[in-house]
């Protein structure tokens, strides 16, 4: 069938896509703001478990709706069908217009960053850099769905290597565990609530991204069975990882030198191994930067694929490539915004404003499982989500939390977020509009 994108990927492809797009530059830097906030290492560590299996909840729940909705689009279709297509395109319009391409944006230009402390490069360098990286990618992405999941496979091993070994290397050569004296508070008071809070926010942010593996779902063979394997193995390894990480920078650094750092794997490497170690740890960070980058150009170009087979966007980036089966106007789109981003550097500033409003998307996901089991009673579910309702119930729960939680925090950001998101539906209505 015309704009069909062709099958290829399997329960691996599905993981490591998963992991790659989830582990980008976070892990690396954000566990001594978990610790600040937390205040205390059992309270830190307690979050890190939570807020994975908080992601886990999610992705059991997505695991089901994408193995009975085996459509390209993803979370973006899903959306569609439980609350219709005005909400999906303000989705869509926003991950296009802010949160896929300004993540994409930030990443490279913190890749050109994490280039010039191997290398000298002036600003000028650096934003070369990020430019040649997005065309780069734009380029595997265009050139085939197989070959490029291949490279985002090949660079997620290199990072997950990279982060194994810190993890068995680290406390064998640190010393750091034996300077835990109080893991716990003394007392449970309002301060260390308000403080866990702000530290589980922080965690469900680096731990947010499983989501677009939903996207390439239209790709994978045998859908009903291996996507939501391969969703919910990917989710499993990246808790994995991210508790036992944090374990290595804690007997590498210490809680004190932990929660003072804000490039922990820096500054763990550099305790353990000296300050050339602490410099060339920035070439897998590098590497771990534009995997990230190359997960989310490959998976959420399907969102922009699906908006223009249902006629809700430019008709043009429903094509297929015919000689690649890829969503190639759709890559060139995102890349070229990308762009535009990067060398403007206004991505801080939307990201900053409107990110945190794609949760409100992700939790409406969790909605949707909900709405379709009362919906579709009868329907196939090769995979049902286990626990239900409650397990779609505490994943809605917690992206609410992030939700309110930003915008208690700071009431212009999330009045600007949700005011700039809802600006998707006078543009929804014109493209909609009768034909004259």
């Amino acid at each position: 069938m015309a704009n069909q994108l062709p099958r290829t990927l399997g329960v691996r492809d599905v993981a490591v896509i998963t992991v790659g797009t989830v582990i980008g530059s976070g892990l690396f830097l954000t566990p001594g703001g978990v610790l600040r906030n937390a205040g205390s290492v059992g309270v830190a560590m307690t979050i890190w478990v939570v807020g994975g299996l908080l992601s886990l909840l999610g992705a059991l729940a997505y695991a089901e709706l994408g193995c009975s909705r085996v459509a390209a689009g993803g979370l973006y279709a899903y959306i569609r069908d439980a609350f219709g297509p005005a909400t999906a395109f303000t989705y869509g319009w926003t991950l296009l217009v802010v949160i896929a391409s300004g993540s994409v944006a930030t990443l490279a230009v913190a890749a050109g960053d994490n280039l010039a402390a191997v290398m000298p490069l002036g600003d000028a360098g650096k934003k070369v850099v990020a430019v040649a990286l997005i065309a780069g990618l734009a380029v595997i992405n265009v050139r085939g769905t197989r070959e490029s999941a291949n490279v985002l496979g090949l660079a997620t091993l290199l990072k997950v290597a990279t982060l194994v070994v810190l993890i068995i290397v680290l406390p064998i050569v640190g010393h750091g565990l034996g300077e835990v004296t109080a893991p716990w508070p003394a007392t449970v008071d309002a301060p260390v609530v308000s403080g866990a809070l702000g530290a589980l926010v922080s965690v469900l942010w680096a731990y947010e991204g499983w989501q677009y593996a939903t996207f390439i779902g239209g790709e994978v063979v045998d859908p009903q069975k291996n996507f939501p394997r391969g969703l919910v193995l990917g989710s499993v390894l990246i808790m994995v990882i991210y508790v036992l990480t944090n374990v290595g920078y804690l007997a590498a650094l210490g809680p004190t030198r932990l929660a003072a750092s804000s490039a922990v794997a820096s500054d763990s490497v550099g305790a353990a191994f000296g300050p050339l170690a602490a410099r060339l740890i920035a070439i897998p960070v590098l590497v771990s930067i534009v995997s990230a980058g190359h997960g989310i150009m490959l998976t959420s170009s399907r969102v922009f694929h699906a908006m223009g087979q249902d006629k809700v966007f430019f008709a043009k980036l429903a094509d297929v490539h015919p000689k690649y089966g890829t969503p190639a106007t759709s890559i060139i789109a995102l890349a070229v915004w990308s762009v535009v981003l990067a060398l403007s550097g206004t991505f801080n500033t939307l990201l900053t404003y409107v990110v945190f409003v794609g949760w409100i998307f992700y939790g409406l996901g969790g909605v949707c499982v909900i709405i379709f089991r009362r919906r579709e009673p009868d329907a196939p579910r090769p995979m049902k989500v286990p626990g239900y309702p409650l397990t779609p119930i505490l994943f809605v729960a917690s992206a609410l939390v992030i939700v309110i939680n930003t915008i208690i925090d700071n009431p212009m950001r999330g009045l600007i977020g949700i005011g700039g998101t809802l600006l998707a539906l006078p543009v929804y209505a014109f493209w909609r509009r009768p034909a004259r």
